[in-house]
């Protein structure tokens, strides 16, 4: 267990447990854990990921321009067998997933010399509040690739990249399709990632053209392992999670540049969302190290949730801590000795078990977690050191109250909170100043669930 401060507001006897993370900042852990949600953790197991990936290793490639009428080779056989495994979860709870193919044609690009038809498996549970139209969504791309990304021939079993993410979607959808969240969570497998996020992009695009509420996306890509080039072990116990700031744009438009004026570079929602994540996770699995880092991703390089940036929505990336690079992106081989290629005996099942549990605590916290307050603002109409807040209540029914958070500037991580009944609407940090500090407001359930803080921008009365 890590070490507990008990902290004690002068307001309120509010007891809430803090810890350090790995760069010594003293960040927040959750009040309350679930039951129904550690049930779920207990519930993920490393040998139906082991057969799942093995499994999608066994159909040779999965390259999005590989055979489609194979029973047992090709990028065809694979999405058939995860639909039909996805349909077997849903019949197992009482057909409680909505389980599709999501069916295109994409046009020639740099990687698609002619037509082809892109398939994504998607799996939909429908959340219990019909007055909740929040989505959190989940993906692994299942799709493969060799040494040349144009090689649709050659052995590309893809265990690490991505049949880990791919596999780590599909045990959610097995375990959470057996249990209730007022908000719907959507579990994706997509293709054509290796050829431009093709699949991605084109289900993200027609989610914004619909008008649809993704409160939140995260794509697992490569959790396969913790052992980098040389076979240099590192903590088994680490996982990267990719959270962008300020999205790139030509022209910011007027909220990015109030977020940017107020020094909130940092608590744009994909921030918000990824440091919620690291927090509901490392209360339930302590053990786990969230390692938050502050880009896109890896250095210039992508992975599906861009896809998903680019329409405005909140999306982070999971991966494993080091990659060992003789195993990705190679055709299968022994060279000097060295064996390259992507194969399951590189994979570490338990430790895609870990990330798929830390995973799986996010989602579910997320997803019973009651809607964002709105019009969130930081009062400046006068000169003071106190910090006077105010929000336009959730009409979520399971609304138990909000959590005003505070950290350093420099912080990434939430350092402080107090908790307010749901009846109120305001809140004043008494000699706690907005110039030396971050601010947050995040609405909580009657059973402890946490919901994405939301940034308060500045207002005059």
């Amino acid at each position: 267990m890590r070490p507990v401060l008990f902290i004690s507001a002068l307001t309120a006897t509010l007891i809430f447990a803090c810890t350090s993370d790995q760069n010594g900042y003293d960040s927040i852990l959750l009040d309350h854990l679930d039951p129904e949600i550690t049930e779920m953790l207990d519930l993920v197991s490393a040998d139906t990921l082991e057969k799942n990936i093995r499994h999608l290793a066994d159909f040779g490639t999965r390259h999005t321009l590989s055979e489609t009428e194979s029973d047992t080779h090709g990028i065809g056989a694979a999405r058939r067998w995860i639909k039909q495994e996805l349909d077997r979860y849903s019949q197992n709870s009482d057909n409680r997933l909505e389980v599709e193919f999501h069916r295109f044609i994409q046009d020639p690009t740099r990687r698609i010399h002619e037509p082809v038809e892109i398939v994504n498996v998607v799996a939909t549970l429908h959340g219990t509040d019909p007055n909740d139209d929040r989505i959190f969504v989940v993906s692994g791309h299942y799709d493969s690739r060799a040494t040349s990304v144009m090689d649709a021939e050659s052995l590309a079993p893809g265990a690490n990249d991505d049949a880990s993410g791919t596999a780590a979607v599909m045990e959610m959808a097995r375990i959470m399709a057996n249990y209730e969240f007022p908000a719907t969570l959507v579990f994706m497998a997509v293709a054509g990632e290796e050829q431009g996020l093709l699949g991605a992009y084109r289900w993200a695009e027609e989610a914004a053209e619909q008008g649809k509420n993704i409160a939140g996306m995260i794509t697992n890509d490569i959790i396969g392992n913790h052992q980098a080039e040389g076979g240099q072990l590192y903590d088994p116990n680490r996982v990267r999670l990719f959270a962008q700031g300020v999205p790139p744009q030509r022209r910011l438009d007027m909220e990015t540049r109030r977020y940017l004026q107020t020094g909130g570079e940092s608590d744009m929602p994909t921030r918000q969302l990824a440091r919620t994540i690291k927090e509901t996770s490392e209360s339930y699995l302590p053990e786990m190290d969230v390692w938050l880092i502050y880009r896109l991703d890896r250095y210039l390089r992508g992975g599906d949730h861009s896809a998903f940036i680019d329409q405005g929505y909140p999306a982070v990336r999971f991966s494993e801590p080091h990659e060992e690079f003789a195993h990705q992106h190679q055709n299968v081989r022994e060279e000097n000795g060295v064996q390259y290629g992507d194969l399951p005996e590189f994979v570490d099942f338990p430790y895609v078990g870990r990330v798929t549990q830390v995973n799986l605590a996010a989602l579910a916290n997320l997803a019973r977690s009651p809607k964002p307050p709105a019009n969130v603002g930081m009062n400046i109409s006068r000169l003071e050191n106190d910090t006077r807040l105010r929000w336009e209540m959730s009409d979520s029914e399971h609304l138990g109250g909000y959590e005003i958070l505070w950290r350093e500037t420099t912080s990434p991580v939430w350092q402080h909170k107090e908790f307010v009944e749901a009846g109120v609407h305001t809140y004043t940090a008494k000699n706690v100043s907005k110039d030396n500090w971050i601010f947050g407001v995040r609405a909580v359930s009657q059973n402890g669930h946490t919901g994405i803080p939301v940034y308060p921008m500045p207002f005059r009365e």
